[in-house]
C-alpha cells in the first residue's frame, strides 16, 4: 500500500456539536462533541453500546439528531446540503452492507463514484482512474471481475472500503474497519489512514475496539462510556489507568512502549495477572 488515491482538495473539517441522539424515544448519545480535522486521525473507542457508531452515523447523516449540529468548517450545516453534495464531502465505512449478488467487486467499487454523476456515467471523466487507484491500494485489483459474493468477509470488507475511497472525499469516517481482516490487512488499514491523513490532508474519524491500534495510529482519542464524552485528547492523555479502568470495568494497566514512545493498555483478566509482562 504505498500510494494512496488523489484525494478531493477541499480541506474540511467535521464538527458535532451538542450532539443528543437516540432510538425510540431513548436517547443514547448525550451532549456530544466532537471535531475531525484536516490531517488529523480521530478514535472514537469506548465498550459496547457507548454510542461510537451511532455518533459516527450521526456525522455521516445516517442517523438523525434529536438536538444539536453538524457542521463543516465553513460554516455550513450537514442538514442544508443536498444528498450529492454531502457526499462529496462525507462517506462512511459502515459495519455491514447489503452484499449485491451477482455483481462485480469493479462494479461494486464504482458505486462510490455516484456523487459525481449526472444521469450518464460519461459524466465522471475522473472515475475509471479512482476506480482503479482505489482497488489497488486495499489489494483488491486482482478480483475485479469475480463477484462480490463469492468473497470471504476480509476480501469483502476491502471491496467496501476501496467503494469509499472511490468516493474520493475529504472526511472519511470508518465504523471498526479492521473486522474480519487477518493482521496483515489490519496494518495496511492503519497504515493507510495515516497516509491519508498525513500526505492528502483527510480528516479521518474511526470507531476501533483495540485500544493500541488506536494509540498507535490516532492523533486524538474520543472515550465514551454510557453515551457521554468522557475525555478528549491525544492517546497519552485519554488513556489513564483510571478512566480506562473504570470505563471498560476490568483492569487496564497502561504503559509506555520505551523504543516506540507509544501508549500501550493490558487488559487483566483473572488468568492474565499471573502471566509477567
Amino acid at each position: 500500500m504505498s500510494s494512496v488515491p488523489t484525494l478531493n482538495d477541499a480541506e474540511q473539517s467535521l464538527r458535532g456539536v451538542d450532539l443528543c441522539l437516540g432510538y425510540h424515544g431513548t436517547t443514547v448519545v448525550h451532549d456530544a462533541a466532537i471535531t475531525l480535522r484536516p490531517g488529523a486521525v480521530t478514535a472514537l473507542v469506548g465498550p459496547n453500546g457507548s454510542g461510537k457508531s451511532t455518533l459516527l452515523r450521526a456525522l455521516a447523516r445516517l442517523h438523525p439528531l434529536d438536538n444539536g449540529s453538524v457542521l463543516f468548517a465553513d460554516g455550513i450545516a450537514a442538514a442544508g446540503l443536498p444528498a450529492k453534495e454531502y457526499a462529496r464531502r462525507v462517506t462512511l465505512l459502515a459495519q455491514s452492507r447489503p452484499i449485491p449478488n451477482g455483481v462485480t467487486v469493479r462494479d461494486v467499487v464504482s458505486y462510490g463514484r455516484h456523487p459525481y454523476r449526472g444521469r450518464w456515467r460519461a459524466d465522471d471523466p475522473d472515475g475509471p482512474a479512482a476506480i482503479a487507484r482505489a482497488m489497488e491500494v486495499t489489494g483488491v485489483s486482482a478480483m475485479a471481475g469475480r463477484p462480490v459474493d463469492e468473497l470471504s468477509g476480509g476480501e469483502l470488507q476491502r471491496v467496501w472500503l476501496a467503494t469509499c475511497l472511490a468516493q474520493d472525499t475529504p472526511v472519511l469516517l470508518l465504523d471498526e474497519p479492521t473486522t474480519f481482516l487477518d493482521l496483515r490487512y489490519q496494518i495496511g488499514i492503519l497504515d493507510l489512514m495515516r497516509d491519508l491523513a498525513d500526505d492528502h490532508g483527510v480528516a479521518v474519524g474511526v470507531v476501533l475496539h483495540d485500544l493500541n491500534q488506536a494509540a498507535a495510529v490516532a492523533d486524538e482519542v474520543v472515550l465514551l462510556h454510557c453515551g457521554r464524552v468522557r475525555a478528549t485528547g491525544t492517546p497519552a492523555e485519554v488513556f489513564t489507568e483510571h478512566d480506562l479502568t473504570e470505563t471498560y470495568g476490568i483492569r487496564i494497566e497502561v504503559s509506555t512502549d520505551p523504543l516506540s514512545g507509544l501508549v500501550t493498555t493490558r487488559p487483566v483478566g483473572r488468568h492474565l495477572a499471573r502471566i509477567p509482562v
